[in-house]
């Protein structure tokens, strides 16, 4: 089975301060699985590092307020598709972020203020059947495919 992984949490310095958000037993609790890693930012055309982004509505902004949507969106249409090939029916991704946050991301006002809102990726994602967690209830997951 295939599992989609944000890469920053594998241990990949894809984040946008050039940095990783490597969650130790990730790698290893998925073992039997094919992990397969997306940085939907960067597949959009982003550099690392980058200035750091948020999403405000339907458009994702830097804290100079330039407006990058559009490489978060070809970002998240890249991940979709590499997801849609591997058929995965699951993904685990950086919360918070505006590009693979689930639930809850900064509000677009650089204040470390959250908002209830999906990224642009997990949006796509979730729109199109692909079930979504993230680092802090991926044991859910573990749970749910050990009993499947």
């Amino acid at each position: 089975m295939n599992i989609i992984i944000s890469a920053c949490l594998l241990g990949e310095n894809c984040k946008y301060n050039g940095g990783n958000n490597l969650v130790d037993n990730l790698i290893k609790d998925f073992k039997d699985y094919n992990i397969i890693p997306i940085c939907p930012e960067v597949m959009g055309g982003l550099d690392i590092p980058r200035k750091p982004c948020e999403r405000l509505d339907n458009k994702v902004i830097t804290i100079d307020n330039e407006d990058f949507t559009n490489y978060f969106y070809k970002g998240a249409y890249k991940a979709l598709d590499i997801a849609k090939e591997n058929n995965a029916k699951y993904a685990i991704l950086k919360s918070k972020s505006p590009s693979c946050g689930k639930g809850y991301i900064y509000d677009g006002t650089f204040s470390h203020t959250l908002t209830e809102n999906d990224g642009v990726c997990a949006q796509l994602f979730r729109e199109n059947g692909i079930e979504i967690y993230t680092e802090k209830d991926y044991k859910n997951l573990l749970k749910k495919l050990d009993l499947g």
